[in-house]
């Protein structure tokens, strides 16, 4: 679309349109993606919710993980479903706005609970009989609102920034949703100190995290070390296996998605890394935590047993 002097009041979404022969194709893969990861993490958050074995801290820090994973694909994928199968690639101004303030709100969201439950792992480890005092129900609560609140508040200010901008040339987004750099590319005003706020609220913010989950895995793992019985430490790993694998996941995809160089910088694989963390990553994050942890194994198993099995074979199990 040629650059014309007229204030943007809608954005183009362009998704994949480089692969025209594979609307259709994408639209099933991103359907199954989407299905699969609503019905994996609402089984795992009504699992947490409603069976009070998982009603302890490292629980509702998954559900508050499983919320999260919901949250982003929902944000991403029902538009671009729309755009893959009926080619409807329009989104409003505010439709817009409110993309770019979920993604933020869940960005930081994930980065504070992920470190909330480093620190839940920490403590477990490594002062086992002080867990309840230092981890407590309390505990948990004020972490996980402490870090949907700080979500929220950079979402809110981001948004403002954004708005701040003036768009009146090409409305078209070259990105699967709205994200922040695609659209500070289209302002026709200055963004450099916007971006300039931008980089340095987010070094800030994902700094700060990002330390609070390198430190306590360093005292983690320096507790593990001392464990004399290769047992014993294989069984103390397998506790924070899953969230580490979820970490390296997690922390893999941003830092390739905003720290590579500007020289091998692309589109192509700003998408590529956007389909990672909006739509396989929530889909295999309920797997991982599921696979590796008996107790949720053992009462999926039970729920599974309980609604597939009549009541005559139940009995005889």
């Amino acid at each position: 679309m040629e650059a014309t002097n007229f204030t943007v009041t809608e954005f183009v979404l362009l998704g994949f349109y480089e692969l025209p022969s594979f609307q259709l194709v994408l639209f099933l893969i991103f359907l199954v993606i989407y299905v699969a990861t609503l019905v994996g993490n609402s089984v795992t958050t009504c699992l947490f919710c409603f069976d009070s074995h998982f009603h302890s801290p490292m629980y509702i820090l998954l559900c508050n993980m499983s919320v999260l994973d919901m949250s982003f694909t929902t944000m991403v994928l029902p538009k671009l479903l729309d755009i893959l199968l009926t080619g409807n690639n329009v989104i409003s101004y505010n439709g817009c706005m409110t993309q770019v303030f979920f993604f933020v709100v869940l960005m930081v969201s994930e980065y504070f609970i992920l470190a909330a439950m480093a620190y839940d792992r920490y403590v477990a480890i490594c002062h086992p009989l002080r867990y309840s005092h230092f981890m407590s129900l309390r505990v948990c609560f004020w972490l996980s609102c402490t870090s949907w609140s700080f979500g929220v508040l950079e979402g809110i200010l981001y948004v403002v920034l954004i708005s701040s901008c003036s768009f009146c040339g090409s409305n078209e987004v070259d990105h699967l949703f709205c994200d922040l750099k695609p659209l500070m590319k289209l302002s026709c005003s200055d963004t450099s100190t916007i971006e300039t706020v931008i980089l340095g609220l987010g070094s800030i913010v994902g700094f700060v995290p990002s330390v609070m989950t390198l430190v306590s895995y360093m005292y983690i793992i320096a507790t593990i070390l001392k464990i004399h019985s290769k047992e014993g430490r294989q069984k103390t790993f397998s506790t924070c296996s899953s969230h580490l694998t979820v970490i390296l996941l997690f922390y893999g995809t941003v830092l390739g998605m905003y720290l590579r160089p500007k020289s091998s910088y692309s589109m192509d694989q700003d998408k590529a890394f956007a389909v990672l963390y909006s739509g396989v990553i929530p889909m295999l994050n309920p797997l991982i935590y599921s696979l590796k942890n008996q107790e949720v194994k053992k009462s999926l198993t039970k729920i599974m047993k309980s609604v597939l099995l009549p009541k005559t074979v139940l009995a005889q199990l």
